[in-house]
This record gives structure tokens, C-alpha cells and sequence, in this order.
């Protein structure tokens, strides 16, 4: 924990899959809160972000986290088709056909 606490960038990604655990609530919330106004954390997933709080689960220590996490957050929502399926179709295209 003191690790990720101190690194100057943490990715979190593939948010919101699967449902927390207690236990990892309350880790969430101890690394956020050591970072908070300290460190930069990013987030990324597909989970919009109306759905964060039950997500988290228990209504207290998601209100905790997502106070730190979004009030001063920097939010790019991107739309379109996902770059894994775009890929995909190209290396379909590119096979040779028997």
C-alpha cells in the first residue's frame, strides 16, 4: 500500500468490473485518501460514472472515495466504436481467405 501511495501516477483500469468487496473498499479508501491532493490517479473503464457510487457499494465509504476522486478530477468521456473490436475487424480483413 505504501507503494502505490507513493507512486506519482496510479491507473486504475478497468473500473467497475467486478463489484468491490468490503476488504477492498476500505483499501480503496485508505490509498485514495493517502493520495488525495498528493498524487495523480486515473481511472479508466466504461462504467459511466452515475453508477460509481453503487459500484463501490456501502453508501458511506462510497461517498468518502468518490469525494476525493471526482470534485477535483478532470472527466474525458469518450464516445465511438472500441479500438479492441476496430482492431479485430482490421486483422480479420487482413487473413487470407480459403
Amino acid at each position: 500500500m505504501n507503494q502505490l501511495a507513493k507512486t506519482d501516477l496510479l491507473i486504475l483500469d478497468d473500473w467497475g468490473i467486478p463489484k468491490m468487496a468490503a476488504a477492498q473498499r476500505n483499501d480503496l479508501l485508505e490509498l485514495i485518501e493517502d493520495r488525495h491532493g498528493l498524487r495523480a490517479t486515473l481511472i479508466a473503464g466504461q462504467l459511466p460514472i452515475e453508477h460509481w457510487h453503487e459500484y463501490i457499494g456501502e453508501a458511506t465509504l462510497a461517498d468518502a472515495i468518490l469525494d476525493r476522486l471526482v470534485h477535483n478530477a478532470h472527466r474525458l468521456a469518450l464516445n465511438g466504436e472500441s479500438l479492441r473490436k476496430r482492431h479485430k475487424d482490421n486483422l480479420d480483413a487482413e487473413k487470407p481467405r480459403s
